[in-house]
């Protein structure tokens, strides 16, 4: 194993991009953007500890559930989920965050890096709800760098296209991994995948 330790070795390797790379960072969320972000039900979010350690997080919503209040603030909504609060806990403590907006069929992408602020409440918490449900917390980034990224690892991975996607049947399903992760031996795992189920149909919002 060669390990690369400086930006130096780095760009032997890999050649600097051209200009255009780094120009297509707008900064803003502008028509395009913003149409973008409005039909992406899907999101990941990236934040990082004090210590360096990284989390990403999968945020899904309807298709238009992420707010753009002006050109350079986004909100994301928070929905129930495991209470861990990995990135809300890392955003206490590092406000800088990296954003991933997919859209279904689409290979490109949209990355927005920015700094995040957690809220309980705002005028826009209404307009966040979802089934009549308001969220109780909400994370409202600025926006410093926002650009469009390539089709290329959609095309590599051909994620889009069902005839490659693996037999689900062939996997194991949520409820025996974690049967067997955390030795849970008295449960059966379908008795956890039924309660998964049901927890993932009922609390949802």
């Amino acid at each position: 194993m060669r390990p690369v330790t400086t930006e130096a070795e780095l760009r032997a390797i890999v050649q600097e991009p051209p200009q255009t790379a780094w120009d297509k960072d707008i900064g803003r969320l502008d028509e395009h953007a913003r149409t973008f972000i409005a039909h992406s039900p899907f999101v990941l979010l990236a934040t990082s500890a004090p210590d360096g350690t990284c989390d990403v997080s999968p945020r899904g919503d309807p298709a238009g559930s992420v707010l753009v209040l002006d050109d350079h603030t986004l909100v994301l909504a928070d929905r129930p989920g495991n209470h861990r609060l990995d990135s809300f806990r890392n955003v206490l403590h590092n406000p800088h965050v990296g954003l991933l907006f997919l859209v279904p069929g689409m290979n490109e992408t949209l990355r927005v890096n920015g700094r995040a602020t957690l809220v309980s409440d705002a005028p826009f918490f209404d307009d966040l709800a979802v089934q009549g449900r308001r969220p109780r917390l909400a994370v409202v980034v600025h926006v410093d760098e926002l650009y469009m990224h390539c089709a290329k690892a959609f095309l590599r991975s051909s994620l889009w296209k069902p005839g490659t996607w693996p037999d689900r049947g062939r996997l194991p399903s949520l409820g025996r991994i974690l049967k067997e992760q955390m030795g849970l031996k008295d449960i059966p795992a379908k008795v956890i995948d039924a309660d998964l189920e049901l927890d993932a149909r009922t609390n949802r919002y």
